[in-house]
């Protein structure tokens, strides 16, 4: 079982989940987040004045998945996220760790039956 966590745009956040859906993976969480990398934020305006605000809005997906849906899941966000054929800077981050446990509090299911 692995965690896979991505950080994407939010305006690509509905053609990922359409290419997540095209391989069966249905369960996910989504949450806002802030945070820079090459982008190093930009300049914009506040009542006339000029300020760098550093942190841009991103979307970071949570997909815990059994280990033969983790290529797929991978391929899915690529997919889905990438701007153009070639991608920008900023198109997100994907992460993959090993997930020791997983429970369904409703059942008690544990392991990959759970997820």
């Amino acid at each position: 079982m692995k965690l896979i966590i991505a950080i994407i745009q939010p305006h690509m956040l509905e053609s990922v989940k359409a290419a997540l859906s095209e391989v069966e993976v249905f369960r996910l969480t989504i949450m806002d987040c802030q945070g820079f990398g090459r982008q190093h934020g930009k300049t914009e305006l506040y009542n006339a004045d000029e300020f760098l605000a550093n942190l841009r809005r991103k979307v970071q997906l949570q997909i815990a998945v059994n280990d033969e849906f983790v290529e797929l899941t991978i391929a899915a966000i690529k997919k889905g996220g990438r701007s153009g054929d070639e991608g920008e800077i900023g198109d997100g981050k994907i992460f993959v760790l090993p997930l020791e446990d997983c429970i369904r509090i409703r059942t008690g299911e544990r392991g990959p039956e759970a997820i």
